[in-house]
C-alpha cells in the first residue's frame, strides 16, 4: 500500500479501535471478542512498527487505560491494579524466567501458576474484618464504587471467618482482590429462562457478570448468580503475605473462594506441563477461561523486580490460542470437488486461530456469501467451527475499502473455470458442474494420475479405468493401490496374466518421482513443468504440502493464481484424508535429492538486512549454486544467513531446531569460493 493508503488504514483502525475499547472498559458492553480486538491490535502495531512517522497520541499502543464509568462513585485504589504482558508459547516463557533470573541473579525461583477466570476484575475491602467496599477495576488506578451491588452476591462474606491462624488480617484493611463471574451452568438455565419468556438472551458469562455489577438498582444484581473468586490479598505491611502460596491459603482460611485450579512449582518443566493440562481440559471447567497467570512466588523477590510501564516484571500471562482472528480477505477462489460442487473459499495472509495457522476459509456457497456479504477487500473476523474447520464470522463493516469488490457466483465460474458449464438445481445452494458425476470426475482423475506424463501406469488406460470404477473397486486415486489379482480377474476385461500385470504395474508406482506424483494429483494449474519447478525447490511432499502462501511466490514462474490453486487444494480436508491414505499404503513420492552446484543439497534462509546485496540477489546466488532458498526458517534449513536488524523470532527458531548460523562475513566466504 502507499503511505496515504497505510495512513487511511490506520485511521481506520484507531477509530474502531476506540469504540471497542469505550465499549469494553467504560461500558463494559464489549461488541466483539478479545480476540477480534487482539488481532486489530496486532495489525495497528505492525503498520507502526514498519511506518513509526505514523505513530500519533491517539493511538491506542499509546494509551495506558481508560476511564472510569460515570455513574457509580470513583474511587482510588489503594495499590494499582496492574494489567500483565501476554506470552503464548514455551519460548516467551523461557524468555520471561530468563529475564527475572537476571535482575535477580542467585534468588530461588518459584513459580505460581493459576488458571485466568474470565469475569469482572474486583477488589473487596475489609476493615477490622467488617466488609466495607467494593471497588471495580477500572483503569487501574481508580475504579467504581460497587459495594451494594457486590453486597448481595453470596460469595462475598460480610464478615471475614476468625481464625487463630488469621488473626492479624481481622486488624485493619484486608484487600482481597479478584473476579466477578458467572459459571457457565448458571449463565445457560438464566438463558434458557429469558428464550421461555420470549426474551432476548445474554451473549456470554463474562459481559453478563460486568453489567449486572453495573446495574444501579442492587435488587436486580441480587436476582442472578454471580459468584467471587479471589485470586490475591494486600496488607498495608506486605511482609504479612511473603508468598502468593500463602496469600491463597489465607483467603481460604478468611472464608473466601479461592480458584482451585492453582499451584505452585519449583521448575519450569513443570509449570509447562500444568499449561499443558488445563489447555486440553479447560473447556471442561465451570467457568471461562483465555489462560493462566504465572507469578513469582516469593512476594518480596516479586515487589523487587519491579514495574515497566502498568506490566509487573514478576509475572505474566499464558494465553491460550485465540479462537477467533481478524484478517482481509485478498481474494475469493472456486473449489471443485470430487462430486463436482462448486465451493467458494476465501483466501488470506496466514492468521493463527485456535493454535493453528489458515490460509483460507470455506464460504460455502453464494447464498452464504450473500448474507454475510463478503467481498474481496474486507477485514473480517475467522473462527473454527468444533475447533476444526476454519470460517468467516462476520464483516467489520466499519473497515470496508471504497474499492471492496461483490462477488458474483456465475461470473467467477465463467472467469475461473472457462472450460466448464455449472447449473444449480432447483431448491439447492450450490453450482456444480453440468453433466459431471462424482464416478465421472474420478475416471477422468484417475486416469490422468496413471497417464505417462504423470505416474505412467502400465496398463491402466482409459478403458481399465472405467472398469475398475464401474465395478466400484475403486473410489479415490488410493485405492488402486488395495486392487488383488483376485478383484481384477473378475472384470471382463482381465485374464490370469493381464491381471498380474496390472496390479505388479500399480505396485511398482508406489514410490514415484515427486514431480510426477505432484502433476498426477491434477491440482488446477499445475501443469508438468510446474510441477518439476515445485519438487525442485521444495524436494518433498511434506514441505510443498505446508508452504505458505509466500513460500509459493518465491518460487520462480509461480504466480498468484498457481500459488493460491495449490495451498486451496493442499488446505481442503478432502485432499488432505486422500494424502494420509497413500501414506497409510505405503505410497509416497520420493525427495528430490540435488545435483549439481556447489551447494546442492543445502537450505539458506536470510534475515534482516545485507549490506553488500538484497534479498533477492542473495537467493539467486544460492539457486546458481545448487541451493534452495527459503522465505522461512524450517527442519530442512541448513543455514540461517543474519544481517541486521534482525527479528527476534527466526533467531528463536533457528537455535530451537538447531540452524546454524551465519553471518553476512561467512556467507559471502562460502559463496565465494565455490
Amino acid at each position: 500500500m502507499t503511505t496515504p493508503d497505510v495512513a487511511h488504514r490506520l485511521d481506520e483502525l484507531k477509530k474502531l479501535m476506540a469504540k471497542y475499547s469505550y465499549e469494553y472498559y467504560v461500558l463494559d458492553a464489549p461488541s466483539v471478542s478479545d480476540a477480534v480486538y487482539d488481532g486489530l491490535m496486532r495489525e495497528l502495531k505492525s503498520i507502526e512498527e514498519q511506518h513509526p512517522s505514523l505513530i500519533t497520541p491517539d493511538s491506542p499502543t499509546q494509551r495506558v487505560g481508560g476511564q472510569a464509568i460515570e455513574g457509580f462513585q470513583k474511587v482510588r485504589h489503594s495499590t494499582r491494579m496492574l494489567s500483565l504482558n501476554d506470552v503464548f508459547n514455551q519460548e516467551d516463557v523461557e524468555a520471561w524466567v530468563k529475564r527475572t533470573e537476571k535482575l535477580a541473579p542467585g534468588s530461588i525461583h518459584e513459580y505460581s501458576a493459576e488458571l485466568k477466570m474470565d469475569g469482572l476484575a474486583c477488589a473487596l475491602i475489609y476493615e477490622d474484618g467488617k466488609f466495607r467496599q467494593a471497588i471495580t477495576r477500572g483503569d487501574g488506578l481508580v475504579g467504581e464504587d460497587v459495594t451494594e451491588n457486590v453486597r448481595t452476591i453470596k460469595s462475598v462474606p460480610l464478615a471475614l471467618r476468625r481464625d487463630k491462624k488469621t488473626e492479624q488480617f481481622l486488624h485493619g484493611r484486608t484487600e482481597i482482590r479478584g473476579e466477578i463471574i458467572m459459571l457457565k451452568k448458571d449463565f445457560e438455565a438464566l438463558n434458557k429462562k429469558r428464550e421461555d419468556q420470549g426474551l432476548p438472551t445474554f451473549a456470554n458469562p463474562r459481559n453478563l457478570a460486568a453489567g449486572t455489577i453495573r446495574q444501579l438498582d442492587p435488587r436486580l444484581v441480587a436476582e442472578r448468580p454471580l459468584q467471587f473468586r479471589a485470586y490475591d490479598l494486600l496488607r498495608e505491611n506486605g511482609d504479612e503475605v511473603p508468598s502468593y502460596a500463602f496469600a491463597y491459603a489465607t483467603i481460604r482460611e478468611l472464608g473466601i473462594i479461592c480458584n482451585p485450579e492453582s499451584e505452585v512449582f519449583t521448575n519450569l518443566d513443570d509449570v509447562m506441563a500444568f499449561v499443558k493440562h488445563w489447555e486440553e481440559k479447560r473447556h471442561e471447567l465451570p467457568f471461562n477461561t483465555d489462560g493462566l497467570v504465572i507469578k513469582i512466588n516469593d512476594r518480596k523477590l516479586y515487589t523487587e523486580l519491579g514495574v515497566v510501564g502498568k506490566n509487573p516484571r514478576g509475572a505474566v500471562a499464558y494465553k491460550y490460542p485465540a479462537e477467533e482472528a481478524t484478517t482481509v480477505v485478498k481474494d475469493i477462489l472456486i473449489s471443485i470437488g470430487r462430486t463436482g460442487a462448486a465451493t467458494p473459499v476465501a483466501v488470506f495472509d496466514p492468521v493463527v486461530v485456535a493454535g493453528t495457522t489458515v490460509q483460507h476459509a470455506s464460504l460455502h456457497n453464494a447464498d452464504e456469501i450473500e448474507r454475510k456479504d463478503i467481498r474481496v477487500g474486507d477485514s473480517v473476523v475467522i473462527y473454527k467451527a468444533g475447533d476444526i474447520i476454519p470460517q468467516v464470522e462476520h464483516v467489520i463493516l466499519e473497515l470496508r475499502p471504497k474499492n471492496a469488490t461483490r462477488f458474483h457466483m456465475e461470473n467467477e465460474l465463467k472467469r475461473q473455470f472457462p472450460e466448464l458449464q455449472f447449473d444449480r438445481p432447483a431448491g439447492e445452494a450450490v453450482y456444480r458442474v453440468k453433466g459431471a458425476t462424482s464416478k465421472l470426475l474420478l475416471k477422468q482423475a484417475l486416469a490422468h494420475f496413471a497417464s505417462r506424463g504423470a505416474l505412467d501406469i502400465d496398463g491402466l488406460g482409459e478403458k481399465n479405468v472405467e472398469a475398475l470404477v464401474d465395478a466400484k473397486l475403486v473410489h479415490d486415486l488410493a485405492d488402486i493401490y488395495t486392487l488383488t489379482k483376485d478383484q481384477v480377474l473378475g472384470l471382463d476385461r482381465f485374464a490370469e496374466v493381464s491381471a498380474n500385470k496390472l496390479v505388479d504395474a500399480i505396485q511398482e508406482k508406489k514410490n514415484p518421482p515427486f514431480s510426477r506424483f505432484l502433476f498426477g494429483l491434477g491440482i488446477r494449474h499445475v501443469g508438468a513443468q510446474t510441477a518439476i519447478d515445485l519438487a525442485n525447490n521444495f524436494k518433498r511432499l511434506d514441505s510443498l504440502g505446508t508452504a505458505s502462501l509466500k513460500d509459493l511466490r518465491d518460487v520462480e514462474g509461480i504466480g498468484d493464481i498457481v500459488a493460491e490453486s495449490i495451498l486451496l487444494w493442499f488446505d481442503e480436508e478432502e485432499n488432505q484424508q486422500l494424502l494420509a491414505k497413500f501414506r497409510k499404503l505405503g505410497v509416497w513420492p520420493e525427495e528430490v535429492k540435488s545435483t549439481g552446484g556447489s551447494l546442492a543439497g543445502k537450505s539458506f534462509v536470510v534475515t534482516g538486512t545485507l549490506e553488500t546485496m538484497g534479498r533477492d540477489d542473495a537467493a539467486e546466488k544460492i539457486r546458481a549454486l545448487g541451493g534452495t532458498f527459503q522465505s522461512s526458517v524450517r527442519k530442512e534449513t541448513d543455514y540461517l544467513v543474519v544481517g541486521k536488524n534482525v527479528g527476534a523470532s527466526k533467531l528463536a527458531k533457528a537455535d530451537k531446531l538447531g540452524t546454524r548460523r551465519l553471518t553476512e562475513t561467512e556467507f559471502l566466504k562460502l559463496i565465494d569460493s565455490n
